[in-house]
Parts: structure tokens; C-alpha cells; sequence
């Protein structure tokens, strides 16, 4: 009897006693945690009276560096060489003299449009010439009416002195001069000297650079020709008086060359 009763206890033994270790490990952890959650807690007011100390004493040590300060090397702002102070334009001679002289140009440009406006209103040419300022320049439109006959290019007797005029002011200009031909709708007759209106827009306008080159030796150089035949209208080309409009030589004072 003894023996079976035993052999029971042996059995009964309990094999959980590792639990009484695991819950005493857990214990121990939030113990841990608790104390270092508490220690987390800072006295803001505190850690900015030490902060500020710790600025203070590293700031007024004597740094390492040249013309830093404190021990941590900063550099210290009423230490450092102030820049030199630069303008915001940026003296440019080349650059001066570009924009004086486009200045001038344009000056130029001002003065030719005031005095031709003098002119054509002094001689009661105002049906005959047209002064306008445009973006491209000083703008002349001289009618055909007083510079060529019907189809031809060959300039009359009145265009000289208009022409003359206008001459003696380009003399002044740098500008680049441009002379172009038009003229309106109307077929060219057959028999004359030009076979269509593109060829006479061209004998005109050439007709007049041979004047300045020619009669009044201004510069070839200053000058570009072109002739346009009817594909420039100022006025739709239904009436007469509109074609009378189209048959012109304009003159142009380029702006800026």
C-alpha cells in the first residue's frame, strides 16, 4: 500500500513552477519601463536655465578658430569683414556706350520725324507724303503721283526736291534705310518697258536708291531695296482713288540699326 501511494505523489508533481519566474521577469520590466517613463519627465523651465548656462560658458571660452567664438568654434557675426557693398548696376563702359547710343538713335529717329512733319505741312505736300512713326521705324510713303509716270520708273522733276530733302537728313543717320515698291492691281500693259507690276515695284524703288547713291552720294551701303508689286495694299483696290493709294514708295528709317 505504501508503495502505490507513491508512485501517485510522483505523478502529481507540478511542472508549471516556471510561470512563478516569467511573472516575476514581467514585473520587473514594467518596473523598469515605469521608472524610466518617470525619469522622462523634464522640467522644461529647469532645462532651459541649464541650456542657456552651457551657451554661455561655451560661448565666452576661447575658440581654436580665427574669428570664431566660444569653444565650439562658431563664428562670431560682429567678428566677420562686412562684404563690400555692391551697386545693383554694374559698370559696364561697353554696355554705356550700347545704350547711349541707342538713346541717340532713337533721338535721331525723333528729331527726322518732327522736322519731316515740318516739311511736308511748310510745302502743302500732305496728299502727296505720309510720315508715320512705326515699330519699325520712321516710315515715309511718297505717292507716285508726283514721282512717276503711269508704268514707268523713271523719276520726274518734282520728285527732286522732296527727295533732296530727305537726303540731306538721312547724311545725319546711322540708321539702315530701307526703300520698297508698290504698286496696285491694275496688269501692266503690254508693249512697256515691265512685264508685270513685280518688276516695276523693283525699277522704282531702284530708281529712287540710284538717286541717293547717284545725285546725293549718300552711302550704298545705308540701304536695302525691295519691291513688293501689289501684294502690300494700304486700301482694298476697288476705286481709283484706293489704287492711287497702293502705287507708293515708302521709305523706312529702320529703328535700332
Amino acid at each position: 500500500m505504501r508503495r502505490r501511494s507513491r508512485r501517485k505523489r510522483a505523478v502529481q508533481e507540478n511542472h508549471e513552477r516556471w510561470l512563478i519566474t516569467y511573472a516575476d521577469l514581467i514585473t520587473l520590466l514594467m518596473i523598469f519601463f515605469v521608472v524610466l517613463y518617470a525619469m522622462s519627465q523634464i522640467d522644461i523651465r529647469k532645462y532651459d536655465v541649464l541650456a542657456q548656462s552651457l551657451h554661455f560658458e561655451f560661448r565666452k571660452s576661447d575658440t581654436i578658430l580665427e574669428m570664431g567664438s566660444g569653444v565650439t568654434g562658431g563664428l562670431d557675426p560682429a567678428k566677420q569683414p562686412k562684404p563690400a557693398e555692391t551697386s545693383e548696376k554694374v559698370d559696364d563702359p561697353d554696355k554705356e556706350r550700347l545704350e547711349e547710343k541707342k538713346k541717340q538713335m532713337e533721338q535721331d529717329l525723333q528729331d527726322l520725324y518732327k522736322v519731316i512733319q515740318s516739311y511736308v505741312k511748310a510745302n502743302h505736300l500732305e496728299q502727296l507724303v505720309f510720315v508715320a512713326d512705326t515699330s519699325e521705324g520712321i516710315t515715309i510713303r511718297l505717292s507716285d503721283k508726283f514721282l512717276f509716270d503711269l508704268g514707268k520708273a523713271d523719276l520726274k522733276e518734282d520728285a527732286s526736291p522732296v527727295l533732296a530733302r530727305l537726303a540731306s537728313l538721312f547724311k545725319q543717320l546711322d540708321n539702315t534705310i530701307s526703300i520698297e515698291g508698290h504698286t496696285d492691281n491694275l496688269p501692266i500693259q503690254k508693249g512697256g518697258t515691265f512685264q508685270d507690276n513685280w518688276g516695276l515695284s523693283a525699277g522704282r524703288s531702284l530708281a529712287v536708291l540710284r538717286y541717293f547713291v547717284d545725285q546725293t552720294k549718300l552711302e550704298p551701303k545705308k540701304f536695302k531695296i525691295a519691291g513688293y508689286s501689289d501684294t502690300r495694299p494700304v486700301a482694298p483696290n476697288t476705286t481709283e482713288a484706293n489704287r492711287q493709294k497702293n502705287r507708293r514708295v515708302e521709305i523706312t528709317v529702320l529703328r535700332g540699326r
